[in-house]
């Protein structure tokens, strides 16, 4: 499996100790993993959970983010949120939503900008310059910001925030 994003990784620490994390889009499930190794209880979200390892630590619910379903985890809150290479600009709201006062949003996808180096293309899959700041304005304490090219693991152009919520 993938080793966690250096994003992550290095800012994990700001999830208050043993609170439950819920990973949007856990594809694989390195975030999900790494945060159980932590000792946090998680919560991973997929359309495709046969992706994810086995594991008696994690909850993993199998649904479509993006198909007009209800959020499948209402009233939930979380002390960490993770999202890391993935854009539904829709579910933004329910994912502020889902921090419980304290609690920490990690995010991490690609930006315009990215489209000259690969997939994905589609602006709608892209943010928008400072579009995470523009998120997390009178909502959320910024805690770090990028938004720069990266070259590991392959060239891209990113947007990564660490925030808390008041």
């Amino acid at each position: 499996m993938m080793p966690p994003s250096p994003w992550i990784a290095t800012w994990a620490g700001l999830v208050p100790a043993g609170g439950a994390v819920l990973d949007v889009a856990a594809g694989a499930g390195r975030h999900a993993t790494f945060f159980a190794a932590r000792g946090h209880p998680v919560t991973a979200v997929d359309r495709d959970i046969g992706r994810l390892p086995p594991n008696s630590d994690l909850e993993i619910v199998r649904a479509d983010l993006e198909d007009g379903s209800p959020w499948p985890l209402p009233g939930r809150r979380f002390a960490g949120v993770i999202v890391t290479n993935y854009l539904h600009r829709p579910l933004i709201p329910t994912i502020l939503e889902s921090l419980q006062p304290g609690g920490v949003l990690l995010y991490e996808t690609f930006m315009v900008g990215h489209e000259r180096f690969g997939r994905p293309t589609n602006p709608d899959f892209l943010l928008r310059d400072g579009e995470l700041l523009e998120l997390a304005r009178d909502r959320l304490s910024v805690v770090a910001y990028e938004a720069r090219l990266v070259s590991e693991p392959a060239l891209a152009m990113v947007q990564r925030i660490a925030a808390r919520k008041p």
